[in-house]
This record gives C-alpha cells, structure tokens and sequence, in this order.
C-alpha cells in the first residue's frame, strides 16, 4: 500500500534475525531498524546483522540506526571508543574537538553498516532537577549548546553518518522522563522560541538530516496532545523552522503515549500531525502500528496523499545518502575499529576533561 512500511522502524530481538523478523521487514517494506545493545556482540556479529537486514530492502537499503552519544547512553560497547557525555566535551570550550569526537563515532559506526545516529542531543540542561537529560546535553545555555550541535552533525554527516536533532520542543527543562510518563513544560512560547528552540534552529541551519519530536505536553503548543502527536508542534518544525527533511517520533513505546493512547491510535495521530517516520522498540509493536496505518488509509483517516509526502521525502533521503550502498565486508572493519590514534585521542580527551 504505496510504501506504508517506509514509514515504520522498528527493533529486532537479538544478535540474529529470525525467519519472521525477516519476513516482516521484506514483506512490508520497513522503513528502518532501531538498534540495541540486545543487538550487539562485537563488530563483526554487529556487520553481520546488519547486512542480513540489508538483504530484505528492496528498491533502497533500509535506515539502520542507533542511541549512540557518548556518555551513559551508548548501546555498542566493547571495541568501539567510548567517549564520556557531550556535557564533560563542551567544558573543554572547543567545538573542533567535538567535531573529532563525532568524526570518529560516525567513522566507527558506519564501518559496521550503521548509517544514522539519533544523536545530537539539543535539549537545554536547564533544570538541575533534569536526569533524564542531564549531562547528555552539551551545556545549561542555549548558545553554548548550539555552538556544539553544529560541530557534531558535521563530523557524523560529513563521515558518512546522519544525524538527528533531539528531543523537540527541548526535553531539558522537565522533571519526569517520558519513559515513564508524560513531561510538562510550562514555559511561554515566547520563552520557548527564546531558549529551547535554538539549538534545534541551529541544527536545521547545519542541515541536519532528522528532527526528532519528543513526548511532551506544552500546553503553550497545544492544550490537548502531545508535541508528537501534534499537528501544531510538527508546524513549527515544517513552516516556523522551515525543515524539509526528515521528522522521526521518539520511541512510541515510551510511558508517555502508551499510558494514554493505544498502539494504533497513536500511531496514525503521529503521521497525521506530521511525522515521517515512527519508531518502536518492539517488531510486535511495530506490526500493530503498521496495521493502525493501514486501516487508517482504508476508511481514510489517514489521506494517501500525505502519506505519499512522506514516503516521497523519505526515499529522497535514501536517494541521497544511501544509492551506493554495498554489503560490509567484515575483513575490513579493522581498519576503522580500535585505531591506535582514536585511542591516543581518547586518552588525551579524558586527561584533559579531568584537569579541567
């Protein structure tokens, strides 16, 4: 049904593919597949994997992405360097080094066939209270973090890596972590567009690839939903902002949507505000969303020219970063993993982090 599965990414269960997960990401036609440390052994295991999810793309490979910003929230440990949070770099006062830190991520990350980062983080660490956030933000002012946002979209994208811009409309200035349940931003949309929007304004200058909408209620945005499943918060991004490319959904297995919409209902306000892509942990979850899509179209909830729109927008996307794709040959991941000049970097990084 005109390339609905484009739509959708989703997770798989372990270090290998089953016969049904790949059946469902070749049948349907998905999107894109989220990455966990549940999906990772060693590199060439992770090359592996990617390249059998590879094999079920039709007409352009599949979006293969990952959590993976330094810090706490990094789901490929062993063999891949492991830089400390984003917060830790930018005390260093250097955007150049930042820019070298996410060079060798993206080097690292696309050497193993893994070609999007849903990094980086431009929320706002400004509410002391904030763990969710906290230190996987660049700084606790507006201009500081987009100083940094920009430096680190150009060393993953112009290594071979996209990148997203998370978690709009700014994630830093809650308390509860929409894991669990729904965040409140209670600023003003004066003072929205005055801080928390900066960096994501940043970040599309520096043509970031993605822009992913967080699960948060901002009632100076919209009273009733949601920024994710809301038509008004997508406008922002699209017409305010000018965005063109891609916007994804945080996870919408999160407390945040699950707790208060159902799996299909969620999925088919997420498209409908303005969403490209919408992102699930789970394949079982993604299954049921996609068949929420599918039913929408059917009594024409959900209009097929817009969901044309975003597969339209989408396949630019691969057109662009992904037609020469070839399958990871695994002899040659050695060459891009456990550099001895990454290491003499890193080393130096963390000593230099320490005396600051």
């Amino acid at each position: 049904m005109i390339g609905l599965g484009q739509l959708i990414m989703t997770g798989v269960s372990g270090l290998t593919l089953t016969s049904d997960e790949s059946e469902f990401l070749e049948k349907e036609n998905i999107g894109g597949v989220l990455l966990f440390a549940k999906n990772y052994d060693s590199p060439a295991q992770l090359a592996e994997l990617v390249n059998s999810i590879q094999k079920c793309r039709r007409e352009y490979p599949l979006i293969i992405a990952v959590d993976h910003e330094g810090g706490r929230v990094m789901r490929f440990k062993t063999h891949f360097s492991q830089f400390p949070a984003m917060m830790d770099i930018a005390k260093l006062g250097s955007p150049k080094i930042c820019y070298h830190v996410t060079r060798i991520m993206a080097e690292e990350l696309s050497s193993c066939g893994i070609n999007l980062n849903m990094s980086p983080v431009c929320d706002i660490t400004n509410n002391p209270n904030n763990k969710v956030i906290g230190d996987r933000a660049f700084g606790i002012d507006e201009e500081s973090v987009s100083k940094y946002v920009s430096s680190a979209i150009r060393g993953f994208q112009t290594n071979g890596v996209m990148a997203c811009a998370k978690h709009f409309p700014g994630h830093g200035c809650t308390t509860k972590d929409s894991h669990h349940d729904l965040p409140y931003v209670k600023k003003t949309i004066e003072e929205l567009r005055e801080t928390e929007f900066q960096p994501f304004i940043k970040a599309i200058k520096s043509r970031v690839e993605f822009v992913m909408m967080a699960h948060l209620q901002v009632d100076a945005i919209d009273e009733e939903l949601p920024t994710s499943l809301s038509e008004k918060a997508h406008a922002i991004v699209r017409d305010e902002f000018r965005f063109k490319k891609v916007i994804i959904s945080d996870d919408m297995q999160m407390g945040a949507i699950v707790n208060k919409f159902g799996v299909e209902d969620a999925a088919v306000k997420a498209i409908t505000a303005g969403s490209d892509i919408i992102e699930y942990r789970d394949m079982e979850e993604a299954q049921k969303a996609l068949a929420g899509l599918r039913h929408a179209m059917k009594v024409k909830d959900l209009k097929n020219e817009a969901v044309m729109a975003r597969v339209s927008r989408i396949t630019e996307l691969k057109q662009q970063y992904l037609s020469d794709y070839k399958p990871i040959y695994i002899p040659e991941i050695n060459k891009k993993m456990g550099l001895k000049a990454n290491q003499i970097f890193l080393d130096d990084l963390l000593e230099r982090i320490a005396q600051a």
